[in-house]
């Protein structure tokens, strides 16, 4: 699928996003762990989640459909049964990591695998924490990448210090423990996502969090939720940075998740200039939610790494185009696990942005950005087969002079199948 896109006059409106992905995936995974009925609303229709819901159904899940709402009959900790297939995560590599930690710890055989994508991407940063807790686990080159085979057994708790900041493997980590023998402690080197800590927290895990330090204690059965799941952040930051660069724009986003732990995008826009303001901020479920109101601004280049960058890790790509129409150089470090996305997208947003007459240059850990030193001009772009790069893309071309043709524009909907339809209602 090719998408076209011409440059706009201004974005103005009110919209809502995508469901948050990460929240989704935990919400099927945890309630089918718990012990009765869980119901999660608003939960994300996109081929990523589908992909957690076929794995969880495959493992004895009593997941039901009704209305845009699911119903999961949990059968606690132990309730799961031995697959008579191999788990297909499709595209999903929080599916494969995070059932990676929970088969670890059953007590039968099961094997992961995913489309070509997936099976090219790496598994050590979950596969080694999951050998120290015991695991017996096989996979391709060493057990380094997919398909993973899983004979589950009894394991024990660790103490770990996570040499990256990632709420995957964290998660994966504490899936397992919920069913080891002994205390798991994890150590993270920066806070990332804590929507895990959160909802086992609600579900009555006895688990503790410290600063870096997350304390978790198996043996409590999880207790079944009503799940609200708000709009993506991730979603969102792709009209957080067209409202603020399109000249005349002015946009409402409602009912965001604004986790402190996610909103890196919103620091660091407001950082380069942005005019951003979160209203009606709420508590639900343990999650913080906002609306979010967003008018067109004059940006200013920054420099980013360290700590804010596992809470933007998802955004850096649209955050390049910010930064492509800012004043002055722009330049992000310390992202590196970038190229062990949906593709390389380190390697993805030089490219394509390169095309589009950005003056752009590829590090080993992030790229540098000279903004404004032209116009950005349409041209015939690829997504790489990855939503966030498609995305990106089209925001770019809201800006560029010309038309835009955006390849493999279909990505979107592993996150975000509304995205071409939501652009067009806001656009002049």
């Amino acid at each position: 699928m090719n998408k076209n896109i011409s440059q706009a006059k201004s974005l103005k409106g009110e919209i809502t996003v995508a469901a948050d992905k990460s929240i989704s995936h935990r919400a099927v995974i945890f309630s089918a762990l718990a012990r009765g009925k869980s119901v999660i609303r608003n939960l994300l229709q996109a081929e990523d989640i589908q992909s957690t819901c076929r794995c969880m159904k495959d493992l004895g899940a009593d997941i039901q459909e009704i209305n845009n709402t699911l119903i999961i009959n949990g059968g606690g900790l132990q309730g799961l049964k031995e697959p008579d297939r191999v788990l297909d995560c499709g595209n999903s590599g929080t599916t494969m990591r995070l059932l990676t930690g929970l088969l670890s710890a059953q007590s039968f055989f099961s094997v992961l695998a995913g489309d070509h994508s997936l099976n090219h991407r790496p598994m050590r940063r979950v596969i080694e924490p999951m050998q120290l807790m015991g695991a017996e686990l096989q996979g391709r080159q060493g057990g380094n990448y997919p398909p993973l085979a899983i004979k589950g057994k009894k394991l024990k708790g660790i103490e770990y210090l996570s040499p990256v900041a990632s709420a995957q493997v964290k998660t994966t980590i504490m899936l397992a423990a919920l069913n080891a023998d002994g205390v798991t402690e994890i150590w993270e080197p920066e806070k990332s996502r804590d929507h895990s800590e959160n909802m086992l927290a609600a579900m009555g895990a006895s688990i503790k969090v410290d600063g870096l330090r997350i304390h978790l204690q198996p043996g409590k059965e999880l207790s079944a939720q009503e799940f609200q799941v708000p709009g993506d952040i991730s979603a969102a930051a792709f009209f957080l940075v067209a409202a603020t660069i399109v000249p005349g724009s002015e946009l409402k986003i409602y009912n965001v998740g604004v986790n402190p732990t996610r909103t890196g995008i919103i620091d660091i826009l407001q950082q380069m200039g942005a005019n951003i303001k979160l209203e009606n901020q709420r508590t639900i479920g343990g999650e913080i939610m906002a609306d979010i109101i967003v008018t067109a601004a004059q940006l200013k280049g920054v420099k980013i790494a360290g700590e804010v960058i596992p809470r933007l890790i998802d955004e850096l790509p649209v955050l390049a185009v910010a930064m492509a129409v800012a004043e002055g150089e722009s330049e992000v470090r310390e992202a590196g696990e970038l190229r062990i996305k949906e593709t390389d997208r380190i390697a993805a947003i030089c490219s394509e942005l390169g095309k589009m007459g950005v003056a752009i240059t590829e590090l080993e850990d992030g790229f540098r950005i000279k903004g404004k030193e032209q116009p950005l001009k349409g041209a015939k772009v690829d997504s790489h087969g990855d939503h966030r790069i498609a995305m990106s893309l089209a925001v770019a071309a809201l800006v560029a002079e010309g038309e835009t043709t955006i390849s493999n524009a279909g990505a979107v909907d592993i996150s975000f199948p509304t995205f071409w339809d939501t652009l067009d209602k806001i656009s002049r």
